[in-house]
């Protein structure tokens, strides 16, 4: 962290104690909230939703956005056109106190929540560059994406994925377009590319899925994704790279589980690959995010209860529940009360919660 961005990051915390002060909230109530990322259904800010005055009375931290229902199975969600996407961002951010992550799946091709139908512009996909193999491209998509990103006000992409390529028949990856290859070098370049066009825009980047999706024979949306006998230490590579080369900002867990690395619970629930792997082994000190914590590789498995707590003890540092496989209305103040409880239970410490805390603010203060 440079030395403006480390003043910034004063700032705001200095801000949000003035904040507590005067509006008598506790700062773990703070702390708390911007641990949680959740979606919601509307394509404005109302009544009947109730986001603002979610994000107002738990300070959630980030709200992630979608143009499908997948509970309802409709085409109709948070976003129908550039003026109505902005109005919404605006709404949310004017809701909260500290600067929220607003995210999207925008990676481009097949999986790209702002369409062509809504009036965005058409986007290549993983493969598609990665094939080009032509990293000025590449840089200008990531630059194209960014900056309709940012004409949205949405300054985060939950991109690029950073899978190789190994099973082109992955239902979640290959098939989908989503890897720029099997070579992780390859992978590695072309998302680093990817990134820097974005960052021109000042938009954040999200590297996805530790530790790597791509061997995998099934989909962690529906059900357990063991990788065992089919990932390799290969599938680190293009973290490696963009942790040494790029300085990502945030990396995205995968619900996936590998016995010999971990024999009780997938990556999001393992300190084994999340401080052991991703924190000592690839020294990477940024924000960590799990992938959504619906998901059925979870949900099958897990009560929520227990997976938050296993996440946060693990290391994640955001919570996503992106409530849109199954829709709960109250999933924000869900989480921060039972959040909330771990702590005064002594489950989960405070500092334990302020690691993440401080790893977001410090994030934050970038944009």
């Amino acid at each position: 962290m440079d030395i403006m961005q480390k003043t910034i990051t004063i700032i705001l915390l200095m801000i949000v104690m003035i904040s507590c002060c005067l509006a008598e909230v506790s700062e773990l109530d703070i702390m708390i909230g911007q641990m949680i990322m959740v979606g919601f259904r509307g394509m404005e800010s109302n009544d009947e939703n109730m986001i603002s005055e979610l994000i107002r009375k738990y300070h959630i931290g980030g709200i992630i956005l979608f143009d499908y229902d997948v509970e309802l199975k409709v085409a109709e969600r948070n976003i129908s056109s550039m003026k109505q996407v902005k109005k919404l961002t605006e709404q949310l951010q004017n809701a909260a106190t500290i600067p929220l992550f607003i995210a999207i799946d925008q990676e481009g091709g097949r999986v790209a929540r702002l369409k062509e139908k809504h009036g965005f512009p058409a986007t290549l996909s993983a493969a598609a560059l990665g094939e080009l193999n032509d990293i000025g491209v590449t840089f200008k998509t990531g630059l194209e994406i960014g900056r309709t990103l940012q004409g949205a006000g949405i300054n985060l992409n939950l991109a690029p994925v950073v899978d190789v390529n190994f099973n082109p028949d992955n239902p979640a990856i290959g098939r989908l377009d989503r890897s720029f290859s099997a070579d992780p070098e390859r992978v590695g370049r072309q998302a680093e590319a990817f990134i820097k066009g974005m960052r021109e825009y000042n938009v954040l980047s999200c590297s996805k899925h530790f530790p790597g999706h791509g061997s995998a024979y099934n989909d962690s949306h529906y059900g357990m994704t063991d990788i065992t006998s089919t990932w390799s230490e290969e599938e680190l590579i293009p973290y490696r790279y963009l942790i040494q080369n790029a300085g990502i900002e945030m990396i995205m867990t995968g619900h996936l589980f590998h016995a010999e690395l971990d024999n009780h619970h997938p990556a999001t629930l393992s300190s084994s690959f999340l401080e052991d792997i991703l924190r000592e082994k690839l020294g990477f000190d940024g924000v960590i995010i799990s992938d959504d914590m619906n998901m059925q590789a979870i949900t099958n498995y897990y009560g929520l209860e227990e997976a938050v707590l296993l996440a946060l003890s693990a290391g994640v540092d955001i919570l996503l529940y992106a409530n849109n496989m199954q829709h709960d209305p109250e999933i924000a103040a869900t989480l921060h009360t039972y959040i909330k409880f771990l702590v005064t239970e002594g489950k989960i410490s405070e500092e334990r919660i302020r690691g993440s805390y401080e790893r977001i603010i410090s994030l934050k203060s970038s944009f």
